[in-house]
């Protein structure tokens, strides 16, 4: 990936729906340019998606949290599989380090979000756990 490619993917994450002849100008690149680019990065797997943030979402679940968990001996996937079936664990990842896993909550206040994180404590594996309240977002590529 070329600096051509690594401004098309900030301009992208900045506005998904930009059209193919503003990012060109923007780039000072052809749209044939920008549309093959595109299309390369998608084929390869580089872009995986595009998404859509609604408002909804984040003023309906305005309680945020990234919980880590530790895993005792080889309980991951069967912890995994627990916090998958919970509806405020929003995304679930593997990481390396002193937690095994990095969580992310999100709930509409916090008596929910006391019940989600006395549940998910009593999963069976998780040796350990550490929460923190996200307080504002400075900047996200996903809004």
């Amino acid at each position: 990936m070329d600096k051509t490619d690594q401004a098309l993917i900030a301009a992208l994450r900045q506005d998904g729906r930009r059209s193919v002849s503003d990012l060109a100008l923007d780039l000072g690149v052809s749209r044939a340019t920008v549309r093959s680019r595109l299309d390369r990065l998608t084929a390869t797997g580089e872009i995986q998606g595009f998404t859509v943030v609604l408002r909804s979402e984040t003023r309906e679940m305005p309680v945020r949290a990234i919980m880590l968990i530790a895993i005792e001996g080889k309980n991951t996937q069967p912890v995994i599989r627990q916090l998958s079936g919970i509806a405020q664990v929003r995304s679930v990842h593997t990481t390396n380090g002193r937690w095994d896993l990095v969580i992310e909550l999100a709930t509409h206040d916090l008596d929910t979000f006391d019940a989600v994180l006395d549940r998910i404590r009593q999963i069976g594996g998780i040796a350990a756990s550490e929460t923190n309240l996200l307080l504002a977002t400075r900047k996200s590529t996903t809004k």
